[in-house]
């Protein structure tokens, strides 16, 4: 086996550069002499702590995206490698505090520079062409939060700082299409178009047409955005970040009932579904940050991807996750589809 050890898993299986991840293997032995640690593709990790059977370790900031090799080495001695995928960075420079979206109608993905509350930027939406180009849209939002696309293939993007939702059409031009909203931050639409907003006061609403505006629910209020999200089956989900490590995610019944879907999670932001119905949320977990995977039925969970500052995330045709992590963009191909608008 050798001073290296050899090495029995990675978790967890994704990650972002500068990630944290966890090296379980047996047999491993430190060399403070010489080179010793995790290494991806022969880059040397930082590492945060270390034992025989367990090592864990940072990949480097400025790692290639793609299938990485892992590696041990202590001292002359290099374990047999093993892979894990890192996402590749698509954009930077952005603020996103919530997932992006991929628009149905050429699968280029809406992205934002959201601002902190009341700043004015003169760019505030952007589309990541499929071929990497990087679109601004001529009319600025102040602080959009989330955007979303109802069922006509129409975008839709919250202002929190006003309360309103804007319609934006192909050529960019913005109109408000409700308000009143509170600090409106969560967007999603029902199978039958149907908008729902949430207010990170507290009050999700309805708005079933252009300023036809309801109260739908009434839940905790939130240090951060609202973030709202509907299943394949049709159920509505909320995300309510705040400061406890064991926050919970709900379900909201659609008379406007709230009940725990799942409880446990630090800080649960974005959320998208794969086409089974799991759940995929961005969250901590036991201490460890990125991507939590949530089995449909609410009954376990566990880390799928590593990764700090991560607020949201959506799923292309390809297979891809498309995370935001703050003001970095990351494709992971990951082999997970969710639904996606058909137009």
């Amino acid at each position: 086996m050798g001073k290296a050890g050899t090495i029995l898993s990675i978790k967890p299986p994704f990650a972002i550069p500068g990630a944290e991840i966890i090296v379980e293997c047996e047999g491993f032995e430190l060399d403070l002499a010489a080179d010793c640690g995790v290494f991806a593709n022969n880059v040397h990790c930082r590492t945060v702590a270390a034992s025989h059977e367990r090592v864990i370790a940072r990949l480097p900031e400025d790692i290639e995206g793609g299938t990485v090799q892992v590696t041990l080495r202590s001292g002359s001695e290099i374990s047999v490698p093993k892979p894990i995928v890192v996402g590749k960075m698509l954009a930077d420079d952005m603020h996103m505090v919530a997932n992006p979206a991929v628009d149905p109608a050429d699968d280029s993905i809406i992205l934002t520079r959201s601002g902190s509350r009341g700043q004015q930027l003169p760019v505030t939406l952007y589309r990541l062409e499929a071929d990497g180009y990087l679109d601004e849209f001529p009319e600025p939002i102040l602080n959009p939060t989330s955007v979303a696309f109802g069922r006509d293939g129409e975008l839709f993007v919250t202002n929190r700082a006003q309360g309103e939702v804007y319609s934006v059409d192909r050529s960019g031009s913005t109109s408000i299409f409700a308000s009143g909203l509170g600090i409106a931050s969560g967007l999603a639409f029902d199978k039958t178009g149907v908008m729902f907003v949430g207010d990170r006061t507290g009050t999700i609403f309805r708005v079933h047409d252009f300023a036809d505006v309801e109260t739908f629910a009434v839940v905790e209020p939130s240090v951060a955005a609202h973030h709202l999200a509907f299943s394949p089956s049709g159920d509505l989900y909320l995300t309510a970040p705040g400061f406890a490590s064991k926050d919970g995610i709900y379900l909201i019944t659609p008379d406007g009932g709230v009940t725990t879907f799942h409880r446990g999670l630090g800080r649960p932001q974005g959320m998208a579904f794969d086409i089974s119905g799991d759940m995929y949320v961005a969250a901590c977990h036991s201490g460890r940050h990125g991507v939590v995977k949530i089995k449909a039925d609410g009954s376990s969970s566990e880390h799928l991807v590593s990764g700090d500052n991560i607020v949201g995330l959506c799923f292309t045709r390809k297979g891809e996750m498309i995370v935001a992590a703050s003001d970095i963009i990351y494709s992971i191909p990951c082999g997970i589809y969710g639904s996606i608008l058909s137009h």
